[in-house]
């Protein structure tokens, strides 16, 4: 099953695809726009923001069902979300505070945590296969900055400060992030890689810019 936004009536809607049949289903019919959708680790739950006068909220959608189910319920834009490895949570950005920060819900929605607390914009964040970690992008300063934290908060860990950086996803071992940073100029966006502790950066080579990685699960 494959899960991406479709423009043709203009505006993005989030549509199923079975790769095996085929066949391609709007997720439903609601909203002036759906976008941001991201699987739960076992597959079985789709997650994704919808906007609707003026507010956009987080939805759950059972794959198979027609039926969502609204996850957060603000005067805000809550996106980007992110499953826990056991399912258990979900971790996304919202402004509801008057800036982007980032929160921690059950999967059932209700009860969000604020986590992030540092000074500037805290956004996309990634939670690791491991668990322990949650990636995030910070704005602050005039500048972009891939980070770590641990789910409560606690522990963040700026690792690569950058004119444009953004995107981080994460390694199946949890312990390598690649995102993409663009230093300026002519230079354009490119793919980077670092490892947790703010070590072993390296640029992935790619034919021409690059942005927007997204690392695959180990294949058996």
């Amino acid at each position: 099953m494959l899960a991406y936004m479709n423009y043709e009536e203009g505006n993005p809607q989030v549509y199923l695809l079975d790769l095996s049949t085929g066949t391609q289903q709007r997720v439903g019919n609601f909203g002036q726009m759906t976008f941001s959708p991201r699987f739960s680790p076992d597959g079985r739950v789709l997650a994704f923001s919808v906007e609707a006068g003026g507010t956009t909220n987080l939805y759950a959608l059972p794959i198979g069902s027609s039926r969502p189910q609204q996850l957060t319920n603000s005067a805000a834009i809550d996106t980007s979300p992110s499953f826990s490895p056991d399912g258990a949570y979900i971790t996304f950005e919202s402004d509801r505070g008057g800036q982007q920060q980032i929160y921690v819900m059950g999967t059932g929605g209700g009860g969000a945590q604020r986590i992030s607390y540092g000074e500037g914009a805290y956004s996309t964040p990634v939670w690791s296969p491991k668990g322990d970690l949650i990636a995030f992008t910070r704005r602050q300063g005039g500048q972009f900055h891939i980070g770590t934290m641990k789910p409560d908060g606690s522990g963040e860990r700026i690792l690569v400060s950058s004119f444009h950086a953004e995107g981080p996803t994460w390694a199946p071992n949890g312990r390598v992030i690649m995102y993409f940073s663009d230093p300026g100029g002519n230079g354009g966006p490119r793919l980077y890689s670092v490892d947790v502790w703010g070590r072993s950066k390296q640029q992935i080579p790619t034919e021409s810019f690059a942005s927007d990685p997204a690392w695959s699960p180990l294949l058996s």
